[in-house]
């Protein structure tokens, strides 16, 4: 007996059970609606997606080939989309394919204060409404994709209904982890703690925490980043390991970043217990001249080093100034320590996309921790086209190629487009998320802010045509024409929006005095 047929038995079960006031009560409509909500709260989903990233991790440490991907997606619409996308693309599966919820794009599209800077000033409320908004259409496309199979089952001849039953019994569903950005925790770690919670309970089960000083936080691309000692650091990925294990997301994975390769500031001097420690190995970066008491001025902040009386350079703002050229290095050992701190993935935000500079941080990492993953933001930051085109202008001079017919400044313009060195380039990024899963252990490649790029895109090139001489005929064939042959379930948005589930329930509460919305005058019948 199918899944299908069992879970009607059990509900008949259930209604004989309450009499004759339950007899309108069709048993297969709510086998049907159990079936279309798998997922009963946030919970149960941060579990089910905690499982799947702990399947995934250990399936990468065995091959590296089997590295996972997400889009950064900024509202529940472009999150089902994807998901949708991906099942038609891929044979009906999601596997390694996740989502990632970007702080900047909640700062920048989310905030009822309007757009603002990735600074963490956005509501905290608003990060977990997303992730419960992401997954409720997520949610709702499973509840759509099975409503459809259910009235395949029922127009169906009686030897074609196993086939569609299978369909149902093995349904895959669209829900698969969400990467959920803190930011640097939005306060102290009891903050972290409250604000974790709210997002795990929303279904996240996967958190990224950054080392920022959470008052003063910027956008991992932006100038002006400050760091905090480590004790603060592990205090707030504590907190978020606490708050997994407080509601029973035993294997709730925490992303630790690392902004220090280009942050060249620090709020506070760490704490020293012991030559050596952690405190002592972070105040070693700083920038310090070595003084006399003599030398000191009123005020002046100083510490022994060494037997040696040191002055740390400080900066109007209050802030301290590391010494140049020591944030690879300082990546490194925040990286280690925040796995041995309790984090379990690791993010390195740097400078370019280059191959060989992750690797070699990487490799450092994997010397005490040689199991080390990392998550890489394949950020909208980087311009990929000239970053790459410029690695192979340079590879292709330390080889003593020719490269007289280019300008390695300019080798962004579209006159390159079609040489050897710009298909170079495009090889390289093609590759580039393969070549650092197998080099530089990166188990997880997002895009951080992909929809809002797509959507200023698509919606520049509509308003160019539609407002210009092809007025209609800029949306038929810019947008609709390619949504019925490329199979874009969109086009059918009556349907995506709810309204033949709609139908369906209006006929289990109202049998035959059901006033369905579905009918011969639907317009939407012109796109069957």
């Amino acid at each position: 007996m199918s899944n299908y047929q069992s879970a009607i038995e059990a509900v008949q079960a259930i209604k004989e059970k309450a009499g004759s006031s339950w007899d309108a009560i069709n048993p297969e409509s709510i086998a049907r609606m159990r079936a279309q909500n798998k997922f009963k709260t946030g919970l149960d989903i941060a579990q089910y997606t905690a499982d799947i990233m702990r399947r995934d991790m250990a399936a990468y440490d065995a091959d590296s080939s089997k590295y996972t991907q997400s889009l950064g997606c900024w509202h529940g619409f472009i999150g089902q989309q994807k998901m949708i996308s991906i099942k038609k693309h891929f044979a009906g599966q999601t596997d390694r394919r996740y989502l990632y919820l970007s702080g900047w794009m909640v700062a920048a599209l989310r905030s009822e204060f309007g757009p603002l800077p990735d600074q963490s000033m956005h509501e905290k409320t608003s990060v977990a409404s997303l992730v419960a908004e992401l997954y409720t259409f997520l949610r709702q496309a499973d509840a759509r994709e099975l409503g459809g199979l259910f009235r395949e089952l029922d127009a169906a001849a009686e030897g074609d209904k196993a086939a569609i039953q299978d369909q149902i019994d093995n349904h895959v569903t669209h829900v698969v982890p969400i990467i959920a950005d803190i930011d640097a925790g939005f306060g102290n770690a009891e903050a972290t703690y409250i604000m974790a919670k709210q997002m795990i309970e929303a279904g996240a089960c996967a958190l990224q925490i950054e080392n920022q000083v959470a008052d003063e936080k910027q956008c991992g691309h932006q100038d002006g980043k400050v760091t905090v000692p480590h004790a603060d650091f592990h205090s707030k990925i504590r907190a978020l390991r606490h708050a997994f294990l407080e509601l029973g997301i035993d294997n709730g994975i925490i992303v630790s970043r690392t902004d220090s390769e280009g942050a060249g500031l620090t709020k506070e001097i760490a704490v020293v217990k012991e030559p050596g420690d952690q405190g002592d190995i972070y105040n070693s970066f700083l920038d310090v001249e070595e003084i006399d008491v003599a030398d000191m001025a009123e005020g002046d902040v100083c510490f022994n080093r060494d037997g040696k009386l040191v002055r740390p350079k400080r900066l109007p703002s209050g802030l301290y100034q590391f010494r140049q050229g020591t944030g690879e290095e300082r990546c490194v050992f925040d990286s280690i320590e925040a796995i041995k701190a309790g984090a379990d993935l690791l993010w390195i935000e740097t400078a370019t996309p280059n191959v060989a500079d992750i690797t070699a941080m990487m490799n450092e990492v994997r010397k005490e921790i040689p199991n080390a993953k990392l998550v890489y933001n394949n950020s909208p930051s980087f311009n990929w086209t000239l970053n790459f085109r410029q690695q192979a202008y340079d590879n292709m001079v330390e080889a003593g190629e020719d490269v007289s017919s280019y300008v390695r400044a300019d080798l962004m313009s579209v006159e390159y487009d079609n040489t050897e060195l710009a298909a170079s380039a495009d090889d390289k990024i093609r590759s580039f998320q393969s070549d650092t899963a197998r080099e530089a252990g990166i188990f997880h490649h997002l895009i951080t802010l992909p929809t809002y790029h797509t959507a200023a895109l698509s919606t520049d090139n509509l308003a160019k045509e539609y407002f210009g001489d092809a007025a209609m005929l800029g949306y038929v064939e810019g947008v609709q024409r390619k949504e019925i042959r490329q199979g874009i379930a969109c086009v059918k948005h009556q349907n995506m929006s709810g309204s033949d589930m709609g139908d369906d329930h209006k006929e289990y509460f109202a049998g035959e005095n059901a006033l369905k919305a579905g009918g011969a005058k639907n317009t939407s019948n012109q796109f069957s």
